[in-house]
């Protein structure tokens, strides 16, 4: 039996070396003249069927993506190489040694990490945003090689060298109607140990000007980071623009709707009668995000702070904003419709009312399809014999597009320790504590589903809205009545509708006070439904800025207090 055993151990052995040895393998390093000195950060290499743009532009969580494989690399110095092999986290494709022989367009990019030494003690190695939105195949001072095909198969091996640099972008300039302001913030520098700014777009009334004695209601229009305002365009739709087709939409010369509606809005914005107010779109990208959603966090710092008391004062003073609770309204949809109803529930005085539309988990009994309070696996439904895999994303029809095990693993690749600038890390970081190394502690583990009831316990206690307000409606309720709308289809696309199920059942349950507010949802309409049952989503989406409106100024007009200024911005 010994001899029989030493003999099998030395075959699966020499199967494990041949298994190794055919695997591909990547050699990736950088020169000198790109950085002088090392670099940290997360090392993407990138394999495309594809030709029709890089395949950096190529890799997402939809069924049309492309393969990523990562690894971390710390002090990776110029002329050094860095492996990359089977061992590399991949997605769609687990491993190099799994992907299917062929010819790839190949390409590599080092997302740079910067190191942080936090105040509460903590030091991580992030990728500091650099105007981009987080987005690390865009994002400047990232290294990148050019693309090449070559034949991937079993034991192929290929060198790539890191010889680009993502261009830094270009200043966003002031024009007559959109206007930029950016300030540092005392209370994230102190967090993050080095300068951090916020910064706004913010879109001022006709007339602003002109009419230096007015004074204007704030609308925040919570969203992703965005550099502009796309849904207000001055000019005519460019009659030269070659239609395209939107797969999310299925219609064709999406591009050109959007462009009538942004020059149908300014036409309105300009019009005599049209309220004269400012719009705001915070830019508060992050070392985990393309935004901070607006609150206080373990792991992000006190960007609610920061913005309720460094950036909305600064935006009310140099663009003459009434600067009072009374004035000041929310709106926004998906990440924005959650921030814009956080922060009402968090700075309840602070504004008069909020519009969320399709917002993410309100209530974490329905964290998309997760139940993080009740299920055990984040991925899958336990059955008494089998495992139904969880999705994370659906189209019209219902079709599954997305496990939640694919979007996990699509964030393993891009980065560890909760470092892709993803979703689902971002949720993590948002509401978790931080962990012992210093990083977000994980709701669930990434690979296998398992889900952490204590992590969950915390998100119950610090973020879930619904749970918030249930358990201090006493004292909260007053401070909310009349100011809550929620906004969501019933065929949402990540399944938001599910939390918002459980918070209309509460909200109608409240007494002294009831909440005076409304819930409604599209019938079969899909992310990002706001609230129009009269328009297709794909063309109520573009009408925030104005669908809202009447029901700001009926606000405004019923709750103003004696005295309240509701004269000099209606000229």
């Amino acid at each position: 039996m010994p001899r029989i055993q030493t003999v099998l151990s030395l075959a699966i052995c020499s199967l494990s070396l041949f298994s190794f040895a055919q695997s591909p393998r990547f050699s990736v390093s950088f020169p000198k003249d790109r950085s002088a000195e090392p670099i940290d950060g997360r090392l993407l290499l990138l394999l495309s069927n594809d030709p029709s743009e890089e395949p950096r532009m190529q890799i997402d969580d939809t069924p049309r993506t492309q393969m990523v494989f990562g690894v971390t690399v710390d002090g990776l110095k110029p002329g050094q190489a860095a492996t990359v092999d089977e061992t590399a986290f991949g997605y769609p494709i687990r491993s190099l040694r799994d992907v299917p022989a062929g010819d790839y367009y190949i390409q590599a990019v080092l997302n740079r990490y910067e190191t942080f030494h936090r105040s509460d003690g903590t030091t991580v190695k992030l990728h500091m945003d650099q105007g981009e939105g987080q987005h690390w195949n865009i994002s400047p001072g990232n290294l990148y090689s050019k693309p090449r095909k070559i034949h991937v198969g079993p034991g192929s091996t290929a060198s790539l060298s890191l010889d680009q640099k993502i261009p830094p972008i270009a200043e966003q300039k002031d024009t007559k109607y959109v206007r930029h302001i950016r300030v540092q913030s005392q209370l994230l520098t102190k967090f993050w140990g080095r300068p951090m700014y916020l910064s706004a777009v913010v879109l001022v009334p006709e007339g602003f000007d002109e009419h230096t004695e007015a004074r204007f209601p704030l609308i925040i229009f919570h969203d992703h980071f965005v550099d502009g305002f796309d849904d207000f365009r001055t000019e005519p739709p460019d009659p030269n623009l070659k239609p395209d087709y939107s797969e999310r939409f299925h219609i064709s010369g999406y591009n050109r709707v959007q462009q009538q509606e942004a020059y149908k809005f300014y036409q309105q914005w300009i019009s005599p009668k049209f309220p004269r107010v400012l719009i705001a779109k915070i830019q508060h990208a992050n070392p985990f995000y393309d935004d901070s959603y607006a609150v206080n966090s373990a792991n992000l710092g006190p960007y609610g702070d920061a913005i309720e008391t460094e950036l909305i004062p600064a935006i009310e003073k140099q663009f003459r904003g009434i600067g009072q609770g009374w004035a000041r309204f929310l709106y926004g949809g998906s990440t924005g419709g959650w921030e814009s109803l956080a922060v009402q529930v968090f700075y309840p005085d602070h504004y008069n009312g909020t519009f969320a539309a399709c917002p993410d988990p309100i209530d974490f009994r329905g964290y998309t399809t997760i139940n993080l309070y009740d299920d055990t696996n984040a991925f899958f439904i336990q059955g008494a014999h089998k495992q139904v895999p969880q999705p994370s994303m659906r189209n019209y029809l219902g079709q599954t597009l997305a496990q939640q095990r694919d979007n996990n693993a699509y964030e393993l690749a891009l980065g560890d320790h909760g470092r892709s600038g993803e979703q689902y890390d971002i949720w993590q970081a948002v509401y978790g504590p931080v962990g012992a190394d210093g990083y977000p502690q994980q709701i669930f583990d990434k690979e296998t589903g398992v889900i952490d009831h204590k992590v969950a316990d915390y998100w119950r206690e610090h973020y879930d809205l619904r749970s918030i307000m249930e358990k201090n409606w006493p004292t909260l309720g007053p401070k909310l009545q009349g100011k809550i709308h929620i906004y969501v289809g019933s065929a949402d696309t990540y399944f938001l509708n599910n939390a918002v199920y459980y918070m209309e059942d509460f909200l109608k349950s409240t007494t002294n006070p009831p909440y005076d507010g409304e819930v409604k949802y599209g019938d079969k309409a899909e992310h990002c439904w706001n609230g129009d049952p009269t328009q297709p989503n794909y063309m109520s989406r573009l009408h925030y800025n104005t669908m809202y409106l009447p029901k700001i100024l009926d606000r405004i007009e019923k709750t103003a207090p004696q005295g309240a200024d509701l004269t000099s911005w209606r000229y």
